[in-house]
């Protein structure tokens, strides 16, 4: 079973060494060598990372790499076992190339598990916290591209949960077919957005907005998936994160 779980990253730090997993900077076009694999060989989006975000390393394993199962995590946040408070801990709770086996051998989609918002939907999230306009046009992509998958749509951006970060691991067919669905949206919705007046934080709207797109596949295509834990590496500052929260809730952002 060849597994491959890419790190995406911008720049050194630590990494896991188990042999699943592939550290991948992102962005790498004009950028300095960081002793990584890039995202700029062969058929890529390199450049297009400042919008595109972590996307970037998929399209590039989704052209370039050979393997049976194919993911996503980050530098900083990785599928774990269990959560534990200490960063050295959770390091030791990654996910190893066995338990990877394990579970792709019974599921051929592993997710993060849900990030449950209770008070609003992922569409008022997503519009509190971003210009609306990325999923409102999004919704007429699907509309005219993909109709059967409208209803989908609505469900999901109905939803109080979602599985977030871009972070996944699916079975090389189902990846193929993923990437092939969210690209073609993604590249659509390149035509119809101006981010021109966009800061930096809010051009990264295709990552986003692939963020609601994962789920909204999913559930379309019934594909039956395994949610695992996540782990931040890092302390979070849940003072600073629950006041951004209310800010973007009183539409400051």
């Amino acid at each position: 079973m060849n597994i491959r779980v890419l790190i995406a990253t911008h720049k050194q730090y630590w990494m896991p060494t188990e042999s699943v997993y592939m550290p991948i900077h992102v962005g790498r076009e004009g950028k300095d060598d960081l002793g990584y694999v890039g995202d700029n060989t062969g058929d890529h989006i390199s450049l297009k990372n400042p919008n595109y975000c972590e996307l970037t390393a998929l399209y590039w394993a989704w052209k370039n790499l050979d393997a049976d199962y194919i993911g996503l995590v980050h530098y900083r946040r990785y599928f774990t076992n269990k959560e534990v408070r200490s960063v050295e801990g959770k390091k030791e709770q990654i996910l190893t190339t066995a338990n990877w086996e394990e579970l792709l051998s019974k599921h051929p989609v592993v997710v993060a598990d849900k990030r449950k918002y209770y008070i609003e939907s992922n569409r008022s999230h997503y519009n509190h916290a971003h210009h609306s306009e990325g999923l409102d046009v999004t919704e007429e992509i699907i509309a005219e591209l993909y109709p059967e998958y409208s209803a989908a749509f609505m469900k999901v951006c109905n939803r109080t949960w979602a599985h977030m970060f871009n972070m996944f691991v699916m079975r090389r067919d189902l990846y193929d077919q993923y990437c092939e669905w969210m690209f073609t949206i993604l590249g659509e919705l390149e035509k119809r957005v101006d981010i021109s007046h966009y800061d930096v934080y809010e051009s990264r709207i295709y990552g986003f907005v692939s963020e609601i797109l994962l789920d909204v596949w999913l559930e379309k295509n019934e594909i039956p998936y395994k949610e695992q834990n996540v782990s931040f590496m890092e302390p979070q500052n849940w003072v600073k994160k629950g006041g951004a929260f209310l800010l973007r809730k009183l539409g400051i952002k």
